[in-house]
C-alpha cells in the first residue's frame, strides 16, 4: 500500500484585517500577505466577483 505524504501547512495572518488563513506553500514575504477581502477593499476597481457574492458579503458586515 502506498502511504500518503503529509503536507506541511503554513498559517499566516493578514496585516490589515487580522484574518488567519492557511496554505500549503511557504511564503517568501509573509508580512506582505493580505487576504482577498483586504485586497478588494484596497482595490475596489478590480472587484470582479459575481453580484451574489458581493451582496452576501455586504449583508454579513
Amino acid at each position: 500500500m502506498a502511504r500518503k505524504q503529509k503536507k506541511e501547512i503554513f498559517r499566516y495572518d493578514c496585516s490589515l484585517t487580522g484574518e488567519t488563513y492557511k496554505t500549503t506553500k511557504k511564503a517568501k514575504n509573509p508580512e506582505d500577505l493580505i487576504s482577498v477581502t483586504a485586497y478588494y477593499e484596497l482595490h475596489p476597481e478590480n472587484d470582479d466577483r459575481p453580484e451574489h457574492i458581493t451582496k452576501a458579503l455586504e449583508e454579513e458586515e
